[in-house]
This record gives C-alpha cells, structure tokens and sequence, in this order.
C-alpha cells in the first residue's frame, strides 16, 4: 500500500468517523472508498465494519445511562441481535464475489432511502404513539431485531435508522434511551460479524488499520464537530454522497461497455 492510498483511506475514515458522530453515513464514505482502493466487494464490507467499530464502542459508553430497559427485553433483544448478526455475516461471506457486486447497489440505494427517508418516517412514528400490550410488544420487536440483525451482519448501512423506527412502534421509552438500546445492539451485532469475518479470513487488514486510526480518532472528537456543525447540513452532504455512490455502483455493476 502506497503512501498516497494509505492517506487517501485515512482521510476518508476520518469523514467517515465525523459524520457518523454528526449524523450518521459513515458506510457511504468508507466501503466505496475500500472498493476504490482495489479491496473486493465482499471484502471491503467485511472491512468497513471493522473499521467503524471502535468508534461504535465508545458511543455506547456515552449512552451507558439511557438504556433502562428491563432485563428480559434487553436479553430477549441481545440473542436477536447477536444471533441475527451471525447469520448476516454467515451469509456475507458465503455470497459469492460477482453476485455481491451486482447485489450492492441495490443495498446501497435501500440504505440511501433509509438515510434520506427514515429519520421523518421515526419521528412520525415517534409521535404516533402506538399502544401495544408488553408481550406482543416484546415478541414483535424481537422478532423484528432478529430480521433487522441479520440485514446488518449482512449489510449494515441504515440499521439503526430501522432499530429506531422498531423500538418507536413499540413503545420502548424515549429518544435516548432507544438511541441507547440502539448503539448497545449495534456494536453486538457488528462484534459478532467481525469474529465471524475475522475467522473466515475476509478482512483486510492493511487498510482496516489505517482507517480505524482515523475513524476513531474523529469519532473522539466527534462531540465537537456535533456542536460546531449544522447536521441538516451534514445530512445533506451525506445525502449527496449516498446517492451518488448508489448512481455510480449501478453503473459499475450494469454497464455494458
């Protein structure tokens, strides 16, 4: 790995890194730029999850205070998360090579839909309301996690736009703490994929290092930016990027020359 591309996958890991801390987006930044740098597709999934983990942690420690769900729901959620997660990840790396290529755009134009779409789609649910009785609720949003979970070991880009929109429908609490349950979760069920992605050989590490540096490093200073930017704003420019990255893997993967 040259020094150039070395600088080019920090700087993008750092982007990647602030907008997650901003608004979110980070998968939009750094799988294209993995598959820029030559890193297959399958891969460069495998990757970016590693590369946006360590960040994930330390937002949950911020979120340690807001997770006040009881211990049966938490649990019943963590063994959806973890479970789902593994299968996601079990049928990542068993998809083969030419198919996840014709298969990403279509990934990556869901997960632009998400981004652009899901956070009204929340906050509308967030004001509805819905009245469920506990144990339909618990078993509705565990069965949900259980499919959402496997869409992340898989994929990953908008989950926790969907976790969100999840927990609203079921009454989980308020912002924070679904914000909580959803940060908690979300390292669980990347964790699980990365031991999986990790034993099936399917990282690459190389440029995994490089970009973990600067992903966490930015995710660190993440509450600054947060304070300093206007996240429409940023919303926006992630918008922009996600879609154009969704036109241009279309492209890449139907283009008949």
């Amino acid at each position: 790995m040259t020094l150039t591309l070395a600088i080019t996958l920090f700087l993008a890991a750092a982007l990647g890194g602030a907008l997650n801390a901003v608004v979110g987006g980070a998968t939009f930044v750094i799988f294209p730029a993995l598959v820029f740098a030559g890193v297959p597709a399958v891969q460069a999934n495998a990757t970016s999850s590693v590369v946006v983990w360590p960040a994930a942690v330390a937002g949950v420690f911020a979120y340690r205070e807001d997770i006040k769900l009881g211990r049966s729901l938490l649990f019943a959620l963590g063994i959806a998360g973890f479970s789902g997660g593994a299968i996601g990840a079990w049928l990542l790396v068993h998809t083969p090579g030419a198919a996840f290529v014709r298969l990403v755009p279509w990934l990556l134009l869901f997960a632009s839909l998400l981004f652009t779409f899901g956070g009204a789609i929340s906050a509308r649910l967030l004001g509805g309301g819905v009245d469920t009785s506990a144990g339909k609720a618990i078993l509705g949003v565990t069965l949900t996690q259980f499919v959402i979970s496997i869409y992340g070991g898989y994929f990953g880009a908008g989950m926790g736009i969907l976790m969100l929109a999840a927990y609203a429908v079921a009454n989980l609490g308020n912002i924070h703490t679904m914000n909580g349950v959803r940060s908690a979760l979300g390292v669980l069920i990347n964790g699980v994929a990365i031991g999986l992605f990790i034993y099936e050989k399917a990282i690459v590490w190389k440029p995994a290092l490089v970009m973990i540096v600067g992903s966490t490093l930015a995710g660190y200073f993440g509450a600054v930016i947060a304070r300093r930017v206007d996240p429409t704003k940023v919303k926006r420019l992630v918008m922009a990027v996600a879609w154009a990255m969704t036109l241009y893997f279309f492209f890449r993967a139907y283009h008949r020359a």
